[in-house]
């Protein structure tokens, strides 16, 4: 199983880079928010680096698993992978920057 993220913009950064998001060992994805993480980078996200004016990123999030069958007799085996997709307009109004 896997999650892909498409920012929908190259003024953003997918972490990890790659945009393939790591699947936990309990089946989930990223970690919850917790105090004092606010300046550790999350496993799983997006930042953009530029506000999205009067318009919007279209962010793509895309969830892929494996799919197998298994019948009677020991009969069975892979299926293509099965893929859900969805895209959602994400509204950047402000960027903040802090120069040292």
């Amino acid at each position: 199983m896997s999650l892909h993220i498409d920012p929908g913009t190259q003024g953003a950064e997918s972490l990890p880079a790659s945009g393939e998001c790591v699947i936990n060992d309990d089946g989930s994805i990223g970690e919850p928010y917790a105090r004092g993480k606010a300046e550790l980078t999350p496993p799983c996200g997006v930042r953009y680096l530029r506000s999205s004016g009067d318009d919007s990123y279209a962010l793509k999030a895309t969830l892929t698993w494996e799919i197998t069958w298994e019948g009677a007799g020991g009969t069975g085996g892979g299926l293509p992978d099965g893929a859900f997709a969805t895209t959602t307009e994400v509204q950047v109004q402000e960027y903040q920057a802090v120069n040292r």
